[in-house]
């Protein structure tokens, strides 16, 4: 799965978020509604996320150093979950926080209505951002689902939005039944329980958005269709097999691949050369992100044909 793309969205989420943060704020000061609070703070924190990202993609572009020879790719791993940790703390925690001192001390709403009409705007422009980022991701995701795209991407920013703008929007809902319930019955109690479930529904996209950047950040390899893809662009020429093969994701568009691969045992050394050199050529055309390639030539001795390292086959 392609990791590239993602800026577009990102600076359309950024833009959405500002705007609508400083709408929300203002509600709140109007209305007094814990829900808007709720929301001012979400989407500051999102806003905030979003600059994190672009942040991370140009920390993320600086050459290698002696130091960090294999570059600085992941840092738009590690960005994205320090977003997903903002997310949970300044989102999720304060959100649940208000709504439960709301409910023990209700407070009422005065002019909700701004508040709806601030509310519905904020959605037409989350639904902006969230459409952006359906379209940048459209290419991205093939034929997966759209949950399967946000569990197998490394592209740690088009998951990190969609699954932001899913929430804003979401949230946006929660919010407008709170202060809607609120103006039917009178009771101000609603609007807290709209705080409270703006809350969970911000954990909940948190920990997903945590458990999948973490597996980024430790380093992931290429999956199963890309393995085989690696494993049949090296068989060629004197290359008889693949007898092991270890991938990771150095950043989203940088592929190690180490393997080792066999070669007749009478084939002179200028020859087992030049099969590398091909079988790297021929790797790099049929996967662009494989920036980083080793072979390493061996005598096949088992007669197995299954590209697995051995450490990491069930077998063995």
């Amino acid at each position: 799965m392609s990791a590239s793309g993602g800026s577009r969205a990102i600076i359309a989420a950024l833009a959405a978020n500002a705007g609508i943060a400083l709408a929300k704020f203002v509600g709140f000061a109007i209305t007094g509604s814990s829900s808007m609070l709720a929301e001012g703070v979400h989407s500051v924190a999102d806003t905030a996320n979003q600059g994190l990202l672009l942040f991370g993609r140009r920390r993320a572009s600086r050459a290698a150093t002696p130091e960090h020879p294999f570059g600085y790719g992941r840092d738009r791993f590690f960005y994205s979950f320090v977003v997903a940790l903002l997310l949970f703390t300044l989102g999720s925690a304060f959100a649940i926080y208000e709504g439960v001192h709301k409910l023990a001390a209700p407070e009422e709403l005065e002019n909700p209505l701004v508040a709806i009409v601030i509310l519905l705007v904020a959605v037409a422009l989350e639904g902006y951002s969230f459409r952006t980022a359906v379209h940048e991701s459209r290419g991205l995701k093939g034929g997966a689902t759209w949950w399967g795209f946000i569990r197998q991407s490394v592209n740690p920013e088009l998951p990190v939005v969609l699954l932001e703008d899913t929430g804003a929007l979401v949230g946006l809902v929660f919010a407008l039944a709170g202060v809607g319930l609120t103006m039917a019955t009178g009771d101000p109690v609603w609007d807290a329980i709209g705080t409270v479930a703006i809350g969970v529904l911000l954990g909940v996209i948190a920990v997903i958005l945590i458990v999948e950047t973490k597996s980024l950040l430790i380093g992931e390899g290429a999956r199963a269709p890309l393995r085989a893809t690696i494993s049949s662009s090296l068989v060629g020429g004197p290359v008889e097999r693949v007898i092991h093969l270890r991938t990771q994701y150095l950043g989203p568009e940088e592929l190690l691949v180490a393997a080792k691969i066999a070669v007749p045992a009478s084939l002179p050394t200028g020859d087992v050369a030049a099969a590398i050199d091909a079988a790297e050529a021929r790797l790099r055309e049929a996967v662009p992100e494989a920036r980083l390639v080793y072979l390493e030539p061996d005598l096949d001795r088992t007669g197995s044909d299954d590209g697995l390292d051995p450490a990491l086959d069930p077998r063995s």
